[in-house]
């Protein structure tokens, strides 16, 4: 049996069976990712030796009678944004590099407790910000369906992980879309949870009212354990939801019929490329067949969403970066004065679009200018979420594309940010609201590359956008093994 192709849920029975041991499904992520990881480039490091000693405990308890976590053997690919304690977490930023955390996130804890076996910590675009995981300081990850492509960002490393099949859960970030884009991207599902529903402490702070951490998996079933593993109150983060999380699995398979879906008008416009256009209707036309009732629905400020999140993301990236001075840990870069040495670790530490964000920030801040651009900006995000309950008073969900395009090649938008920004352009809009979003694989366009439909859901309405999303997968039945023209299956062939 080839262990790295098992998805959690089955892996899970396996282990509860005796079938196998964890570690002899830690040891064989840990040689796929020898074999996937010279072209794919997911991992920024593996943690073996760890990985390894932690299921060898799992399989010691078992063997005892002891309890284990519902996830007890099943590897986990952790974006390097969740600080673990004594083992370098550098946020993909040179201003990091060598960084050892004292402590563990909460996510982090969560997963520990449920005995999930962290491989290793993974790639992503340089504190979270880009849509490519180019911006990593430290090398590019590239796509497993074709590896001259990006697999999205900024949890790319997390997603090309899982993608690959170097593990079957991940664990990513999704500040404007950097889960469900790259998911979209790489033919997985994505999730990013109502805010608060998972806790953030621990984690490093990009824009600390839009962040949050979600489940990467290859199925909707693995999807919800995932997020009921590391979802819950946790007091140390103030904006914590103070309840469980809500039951993800019991109504997973009691299907669509009669259930209202939303199709937002503001997502089927200009720039959307024809086979994301022809894979995303026909999922929606299956799931009328189904016995959703199929409506369309209006956002009617959903079109400024990327305006006002790229002044509301940066003010608050300003202000969470400047902790990153030089003194009190991280890189420094000495100077003859305070501020010289300052100036020259940040100029150092920080890349291109962090510098770039950072300034726009500070600028939106700034005396005279507050006003006019931060203050407006929070003005349209209210109106955003005042749409978004308008429209669940008539829709139990809403479903767009996840991403205009497929994924895009290395390089390509490189030097263009705006159209790098417009690769968010359907996913802003949750992260505003702060509601829960998924992005499911509904197929491929004419060059064999991933589509993903994004479906969203009312603050704490994850447990029926895993229904909906669950009925589409099982339906569809979309295969996540990358395939094609210079996809990793032909490379390592």
């Amino acid at each position: 049996m080839d262990l790295s192709a098992c998805d959690a849920a089955t892996l899970r029975t396996l282990l509860g069976n005796g079938d196998v041991s964890a570690v002899e499904v830690t040891q064989a992520s840990l040689d796929r990712i020898g074999a996937t990881e010279p072209h794919v480039k997911a991992f920024l490091r593996v943690l073996d030796e760890q990985a390894l000693a932690h299921a060898a405990d799992i399989d010691r308890r078992h063997a005892a009678g002891e309890p284990v976590g519902p996830l007890a053997g099943v590897p986990l690919a952790l974006k390097d944004i969740l600080c673990t304690a004594g083992v370098e977490t550098t946020c993909g930023s040179r201003i990091l590099e060598h960084y050892r955390p004292p402590y563990d996130a909460a996510v982090v804890e969560r997963l520990r407790a449920a005995d999930a076996v962290v491989v290793g910590k993974t790639n992503m675009d340089e504190f979270a910000m880009g849509s490519s995981c180019e911006n990593s300081a430290f090398f590019p990850t590239r796509n497993p369906w074709d590896l001259d492509r990006v697999p999205g960002g900024s949890s790319g490393g997390s997603v090309a992980a899982v993608a690959a099949f170097d593990a079957p859960l991940g664990i990513g970030t999704d500040t404007g879309g950097s889960i469900r884009q790259p998911a979209a991207l790489c033919g997985l599902v994505g999730v990013k949870p109502t805010y608060g529903l998972v806790s953030r402490y621990g984690l490093i702070a990009f824009a600390s009212s839009l962040d949050q951490v979600g489940p990467i998996a290859r199925t909707v079933t693995d999807a919800a354990l995932l997020l009921a593993a590391i979802g819950g109150h946790d007091p140390r983060d103030s904006t914590s939801i103070p309840q469980p999380v809500p039951d993800l699995t019991a109504a997973l398979d009691a299907g669509v019929d009669g259930l209202r879906v939303g199709v937002v008008r503001e997502f089927t416009g200009d720039g959307m490329e024809p086979g994301v256009r022809a894979r995303v209707d026909a999922a929606i036309a299956r799931l009328g067949a189904l016995g959703a009732d199929v409506v369309e629905v209006s956002l009617p400020h959903a079109g400024y969403g990327v305006s006002a999140y790229y002044l509301i993301a940066p003010s608050e990236c300003s202000s969470n970066l400047s902790r990153y001075d030089g003194v009190r840990y991280g890189l420094r870069v000495d100077g003859a004065t305070t501020e010289e040495m300052m100036a020259r670790t940040r100029a150092a530490g920080f890349g291109s679009e962090v510098k770039r964000r950072v300034m726009i920030g500070t600028y939106a801040l700034s005396a005279g200018y507050y006003d006019a651009y931060y203050a407006q900006a929070q003005r349209v995000r209210t109106l955003i979420i005042r749409d978004f309950e308008a429209a669940y008073e008539h829709c139990d969900v809403l479903v767009s594309p996840t991403s205009p395009t497929t994924a895009f090649r290395l390089g390509e938008r490189a030097a263009d940010p705006l159209a790098m920004y417009l690769s968010d352009i359907y996913t802003i809009p949750s992260n505003l609201a702060g509601a829960p979003a998924l992005s499911l694989p509904v197929g491929t366009d004419d060059a064999g590359l991933p589509v993903g439909l994004q479906v969203m859901a009312p603050v704490l309405g994850e447990a029926v956008l895993f229904r909906v999303a669950r009925a589409l997968e099982a339906d569809l039945r979309f295969d996540a093994t990358p395939t094609g023209r210079n996809s990793l299956a032909e490379v390592l062939a």
